[in-house]
């Protein structure tokens, strides 16, 4: 039995290896290929890194999903440098600006350790891994020195953190930086304001970027990747914000404000604001907007008008007037500038810290009458247009009329010494600059690398706090020097960090990618006319409101201005408030009322506007429209309606118009009620009569409330007053009585 024992061992032994072991060393190159690569996960995603540099799967770990395309040629990292800056490398290639992939990656811990292809740049870049999202951020850069050539330290002018080819999807948020369809969300959220957050489109993938810019900051700046469901999205974005302490924009999305239209007040005072808070209630408005200029002189240090005597106890009696008429006060200012006509710029010594876009040198002294100024180098393609042709020589403000592009190279047709300051002699060699005056032209950027943001961003708010508003418009935000994709939102943050209480939400004339988390209501646009309300918003509001719901996020549906009928216009007719708050409405978004006191008071449809805007702003609030109603309304070729029943319930109905701009003075549109032909007419500018070839008692009149209006007869005509909008009913088909309006219209004056 003993060797019977003895003998099987060996035997086993033999087949175990003889079986197994081709297995094994057959296995051993995939673990060994499998344990090259970098693996980073959470409980939503797994990303695999492949040791050569390159991202290679992103998995939604819910849904089994590819997020990448895997096989692209895309390095994770890269380096950039304006020219090569190493000894060698400078002496290889041209002076153009090179990028040097990532051809090394190994993790240690929750360090990334990045080498690059014909660099000596050894990057180290911090992981951050949550439940929610993987944070990457640069931490160091260190250097190897290379034992033959002429060798230093080298510059690093970009870098590229992170580089993914997300596959496509139905949807792309190119604010957010965010993929998505109904299953899955790919975002990759700058977690710093100083991160450059890009994508660039491919054929079959996206190229998500997250990069980091030396002129800006390098180190300890990063980006957050989120893999997840499209219902957990905004769970994990506001989870970064809080993390990386940011402005909390989902928290802002979220909020039952966020819907509120606003009635933007212009030329108010304390005397007229009972007035405008009157008009802001018919209309429905449930917070009201301040406009800087109506209470400051100018931009910059904010003194006040005389039209407020007691300075913020005047704005104070404003805005606690707006709140106890249960309205949200907001204010709309320029914060990234200063205005000509302000102590920054005319009180005898203009500021050295605004923005220049060109610097020159006196190459002959210049004396303090002269007005032909001598420079060196070429002038060619400075500013010519009027108002922006600003030079400051030390403390003097000079205009010019021309240039010449030939030596002597001059300014000519010089005006000295304007803006209150004062003519004075400068040396040969002297330094000046041609200021940054923006395209107004009323004001001049400031440099956002000085402090002078600061103090501007301290004014503001302290107006905002002590007046007490809860929101704002950022308005002029395209008014920075560049990078734009860095000042948009510093400019931005610097003075959001001023305002307390947090704003409810804020508005903003330009968006950069962490502007999200500040602009959470995005933009409006400026006023169009009555004429052309409807194309305008065709080809920029809808466009928008499409395009930025890809970012989670609505757009203002104005401003719209509020215009009388005049001799150039029709007005703003309720029709097209009608357009505008149902297009609202179908993306969830606001709408903004400019409102000008004289306007309101001089247009005869003033009661039927507001009247409008207030319906539409209701029901979008009371959330009585449903999703398919809502696809609807998103068509904008096609006008609704929006009416309460005798029940008052809301009732939508497709219409169309049935005359034109030019048929002065009635504005008739036709629909369908309860099987019955429907048109609902207005006179444009006034009162009058309206005579039809119909027999009154093939007709029904009502307003839209209900109520019964009586009809006059005149033999077998019938007399309509013609005033305010009314709803006239007939059994008659809609093309018999569409002929039949537009053919016997008369009106009686």
């Amino acid at each position: 039995m003993m060797k019977r024992i003895y003998y099987t061992y060996p035997v086993l032994l033999v087949w175990l290896v003889s079986t197994l072991l081709p297995q094994f060393c057959i296995a051993m190159p995939n673990e060994q290929k499998e344990n090259n690569n970098v693996v980073i996960e959470n409980a939503e995603m797994r990303l695999i890194i492949s040791n050569d540099g390159k991202a290679r799967s992103l998995i939604h770990k819910a849904t089994g999903e590819e997020c990448l395309i895997t096989n692209a040629d895309v390095p994770l990292c890269a380096i950039t440098q304006y020219r090569p800056y190493d000894n060698e490398n400078f002496l290889m290639f041209p002076a153009k600006p090179r990028t040097f992939p990532a051809n090394k990656i190994e993790r240690n811990g929750n360090e990334l350790r990045i080498e690059f292809q014909d660099t000596y740049d050894i990057a180290i870049i911090e992981l951050n891994i949550t439940d929610y999202y993987i944070g990457f951020t640069l931490k160091q850069i260190d250097y190897r020195i290379e034992d033959f050539g002429v060798k230093r330290k080298t510059e690093i002018d970009e870098i590229s953190l992170l580089q993914l080819p997300v596959r496509k999807r139905e949807n792309f948020g190119e604010w957010l930086n965010v993929s998505w369809d109904e299953q899955t969300a790919i975002c990759l959220l700058g977690t710093h304001p100083t991160t450059y957050i890009d994508a660039f489109a491919n054929k079959e993938y996206t190229t998500m970027y997250a990069g980091l810019d030396f002129q800006v900051k390098l180190f300890n700046s990063g980006a957050a990747l989120i893999t997840t469901s499209k219902e957990k999205l905004l769970t994990c974005i506001d989870k970064v914000e809080r993390d990386y302490h940011m402005p909390l924009g989902v928290e802002s999305r979220q909020r039952k404000e966020y819907q509120y239209s606003y009635y933007e007040l212009r030329d108010v005072t304390t005397k007229n604001i009972d007035e405008h808070i009157a008009y802001a209630q018919k209309g429905g408005f449930k917070s009201i907007v301040v406009y800087y200029v109506d209470f400051a002189k100018a931009c910059g240090h904010y003194e006040w008008r005389k039209e407020y005597p007691n300075g913020m106890k005047d704005l104070q009696e404003i805005t606690n007037k707006i709140k106890a008429a249960g309205m949200i006060p907001g204010i709309h200012i320029h914060y990234s500038k200063v205005a000509v006509n302000d102590p920054y710029i005319n009180n005898g010594i203009p500021d050295s810290r605004t923005n220049h876009v060109r610097e020159f040198i006196l190459s002959e002294p210049l004396d303090d009458s002269s007005t032909i100024i001598t420079i060196e180098g070429n002038p060619e393609g400075v500013r010519m247009e009027k108002g922006r042709r600003l030079l400051q020589i030390d403390n003097e403000l000079v205009t010019y009329e021309n240039y010449t592009t030939e030596p002597p190279y001059q300014f000519t047709g010089c005006v000295r010494g304007v803006f209150n300051s004062k003519a004075a002699s400068h040396d040969k060699g002297q330094h000046f600059r041609l200021l940054d005056v923006d395209d107004w032209p009323l004001f001049i950027r400031v440099n956002q690398n000085t402090g002078i943001q600061k103090e501007i961003a301290e004014r503001l708010g302290k107006i905002y706090h002590e007046a007490g508003f809860r929101f704002v418009y950022f308005d002029g935000a395209e008014d920075v020097p560049m990078p734009y994709w860095y000042n948009v939102s510093r400019s931005q943050m610097i003075v959001y960090n001023e305002m307390k209480p947090t704003p409810l939400f804020a508005e903003g004339a330009l968006k950069s990618h962490y502007g999200w988390h500040i602009l959470s209501r995005g933009n409006a646009f400026d006023i169009f006319p009555p004429e052309r309300i409807r194309p305008a918003m065709k080809k920029y509001t809808l466009r928008c409101a499409e395009q930025i719901a890809k970012d989670f996020t609505s757009v203002n549906f104005g401003w719209v201005n509020y215009l009388a009928p005049n001799d150039k216009t029709i007005g703003m007719q309720p029709d097209m408030y009608e357009y505008i708050c149902s297009k609202a409405v179908a993306w969830n978004s606001p709408i903004s009322l400019v409102g000008n006191l004289e306007e309101l008071q001089n247009h005869p449809r003033t009661e039927d506007n507001l009247r409008v805007i207030k319906m539409w702003e209701e029901a979008k609030l009371q959330g009585v429209l449903t999703d398919k109603q809502k696809e609807l309304l998103k068509n904008p070729e096609q006008e609704y309606l929006l009416m309460k029943d005798k029940k008052g319930n809301y009732q939508l109905y497709p219409y169309r118009q049935i005359t034109k701009d030019d048929e002065k003075p009635i504005r008739a549109f036709i629909f369908q009620k309860a099987g019955r032909t429907c048109i609902i007419y207005w006179h444009m500018n006034g009162t009058g009569q309206l005579t039809l070839d119909i027999e009154k008692n093939k007709l029904s009149l009502m307003n839209e409330s209900g109520k019964r209006i009586p009809i006059r007869s005149a033999g077998s005509k019938s007399i309509l007053p013609a005033a305010g909008r009314l709803i006239l009913e007939t059994a008659l088909p809609q093309e018999e009585i569409i002929k039949l309006f537009r053919k016997s219209i008369e009106i009686i004056k």
